[in-house]
């Protein structure tokens, strides 16, 4: 049977601003990616974020992102590898900390945003940032874009990795995701995205914004919840897939 793992960035509100349907897409989902106060998030979010996700049983994962706050971890940062290692082990260690509070454990890390996007086309921070979870705790799944520099220095590393793919999203032709600058950069047709997802899954591959074949074999699903038509299309992809015998397990989920 055909698995994948259906995972959400969660965890994004800060303060008195809303962001998201947390507690209406963690029932939805198999896995969980929390941020961790430096792109999004704050400690008590965390703390909620983690209890609910802890509530529905499903894995947890730290998403640790770019210090920018006011620009959602989404804009270019000079960092070197060195500060690169040295916020993902702060931001990994603080979602850690109310895991262990809570008496769950943490499953996986996945970059956020810009810092996530630099990591699958520079291999020197992507090394960084690998060497980060590794040295946190070696038994923690790295998260990356299919194909991508991230998974390759995860498994360099001996990590366990799982290669990503976006349901909403278009991809270059070198396997990258479309800029969100450029107006192709989200499919906005819910049956084409669902087809794309299916076709992934089973056949490993999915059409370039160009129309070209780009090979891919993806472990995990990245479903946004963050969306007005968010729940209704995480609700109908999740349905959609259990129809066509694919089963939802988070990665390493027996």
């Amino acid at each position: 049977m055909y698995r994948i793992d259906l995972n959400s960035d969660l965890g994004e509100s800060f303060g008195r601003y809303t962001l998201g349907l947390d507690d209406q897409i963690i029932p939805l989902v198999s896995s969980a990616n929390v941020a961790c106060g430096q792109h999004a998030g704050d400690p008590m979010v965390m703390r909620t974020t983690v209890g609910m996700a802890k509530d529905a049983g499903i894995a947890i994962g730290a998403h640790p992102g770019y210090p920018d706050l006011q620009g959602f971890g989404r804009r270019d940062m000079s960092l070197s590898p060195d500060e690169a290692y040295s916020y993902m082990l702060y931001q990994i260690g603080a979602l850690q900390a109310f895991c262990t509070a809570q008496g769950v454990r943490l499953a996986h890390v996945k970059p956020h945003g810009q810092l996530y996007n630099h990591a699958a086309v520079d291999p020197e921070l992507a090394s960084a940032l690998a060497q980060a979870v590794r040295d946190m705790d070696p038994t923690l799944v790295l998260v990356g874009l299919a194909n991508s520099a991230l998974v390759d220095e995860g498994r360099k590393l001996g990590l366990v990795t799982a290669e990503e793919f976006f349901a909403d999203r278009n991809y270059t032709d070198e396997g990258r995701l479309v800029s969100r600058n450029d107006p192709a950069a989200l499919i906005r047709d819910e049956q084409e995205a669902i087809d794309r997802v299916k076709h992934a899954i089973r056949e490993g591959g999915v059409l370039s914004v160009t129309g070209k074949l780009v090979d891919l074999h993806p472990d995990t699903l990245c479903v946004h919840g963050d969306s007005p038509t968010a729940l209704a299309f995480v609700s109908r992809i999740r349905h959609e897939l259990e129809q066509d015998d694919i089963a939802i397990k988070a990665v390493g989920a027996e």
